[in-house]
């Protein structure tokens, strides 16, 4: 003879003893769902939902790694690039999904300003051989194909978000297409990307100071160097002097009372300013090829980036099988509580961004690796 207690019994709460029939009938269902739980059940200790289980418990590893690029057959880099951009973005949730046509009109105008552009990561995530990849871009950058952006200070090493491709046939397209600039700009623009294909940077006596200020305000140019903001742009001059105590102190007392000098400078005027004085050009300086709205672009890859790592982090291994991950960027588990696709996260401030793009993205970066659990199908974790 054999002896349960069951919660009931063991917490003093008295309670019909009225058969229930779908317990007699071996029907009643166990779910993780918190709206269908009863307090009882979600108190107790003996039936923890399946999804915290496997929170707690470590992911089978077959020791296999799993490959993004095992369905692709692509022959050059250009297709890759293509492949990327078009599958950036989900299509827009049909009606009924929270999102009326103001809020729809902002998400499409938001990704059409987004600039062409692809990560070299992302590229590397999907291509079968890096090194015959990296080849491969060089050949097609000397050959004015594709053009190398690369943007400074973000970041070192894979995880780096400055470093992306662009077709040359669409860079030039949209600066055709450019109201802001004059044709006779468009075709100096143009002809000087054509002469420098692997360049990234140029000098800005290339162009006029005018000429200059155009570019930079439509933003097919940036500074090559950015600007230090730290207090050292009130010390005197001097590499070895910058920074310290007492060059700051003294910094008045080298330059005549009351001049620009005295106080740091032509940059001080900027900062007394709070910083929101338009960028002056030099024409003496360096300048890099850019693309419009690039900073936009950088901007929602790192807050993706780290949207999908802290998903991971809510493991207590960070890692989860793909399936359960993706459920957790689009928002799944909030349909349950009546959470209208729309109104997730993935739309609210991603516009809709895919789980698949932003995965692979962080493969290539080094963020995040797969690989085979031999039970529930691919697993993800943090590196």
């Amino acid at each position: 003879m054999s002896f349960q207690a069951t919660p009931a019994r063991s917490s003093r709460i008295s309670k019909s003893r009225r058969p229930d029939p779908a317990s007699a009938l071996g029907l009643r269902r166990k779910t993780s769902s918190p709206s269908t739980a009863s307090p009882r059940r979600k108190s107790s200790q003996s039936a923890r939902p399946p999804a915290v289980q496997d929170d707690e418990e470590p992911l089978d590893d077959t020791g296999v790694v799993a490959t993004l690029a095992a369905d692709l057959n692509f022959r050059d880099v250009p297709q890759y690039i293509e492949f990327i951009k078009n599958r950036m973005f989900s299509d827009i949730p049909q009606q009924a999904a929270g999102m009326n046509s103001t809020r729809i009109a902002e998400v499409l105008n938001y990704r059409r300003s987004l600039p062409p552009l692809v990560s070299v990561a992302h590229i590397d995530a999907l291509a079968s051989s890096g090194t015959r990849t990296e080849r491969e871009i060089v050949e097609l950058c000397q050959a004015g194909v594709i053009r190398r952006v690369t943007i400074p200070h973000r970041g070192v090493g894979a995880s780096a978000v400055g470093d992306g491709l662009a077709s040359v046939v669409e860079w030039q397209r949209m600066v055709r297409e450019h109201v802001g600039i004059d044709n006779e700009l468009k075709t100096k623009y143009i002809n000087t990307m054509n002469e420098n294909p692997t360049s990234s940077a140029i000098s800005g006596l290339a162009f006029a100071p005018a000429e200059l200020s155009a570019l930079v305000a439509t933003g097919f140019l940036t500074m090559s160097t950015a600007v230090d903001t730290r207090s050292s742009l009130f010390a005197s001059p001097g590499a070895g002097s910058l920074g310290t105590l007492t060059s700051l102190s003294s910094a008045g007392s080298r330059h005549a009372a009351g001049s620009l000098a005295a106080v740091g400078g032509a940059e001080a005027t900027r900062h007394i300013l709070g910083g929101v004085t338009a960028p002056r050009v030099n024409s003496s300086a360096q300048y890099n090829f850019s693309l419009p709205n690039t900073g936009s672009y950088i901007k929602l890859m790192i807050e993706a980036r780290t949207h999908l790592l802290s998903l991971l982090k809510k493991s207590k291994h960070k890692e989860a099988p793909m399936d359960v991950l993706r459920d957790r960027w689009d928002g799944a588990r909030g349909e349950f509580t009546g959470v209208l696709p729309g109104r997730t996260k993935r739309w609210r401030q991603f516009w809709g961004l895919r789980f698949e793009w932003i995965l692979e993205e962080c493969v290539g970066a080094g963020l995040v690796e797969c690989f085979e659990t031999g039970s529930v199908g691919v697993g993800v974790r943090a590196t």
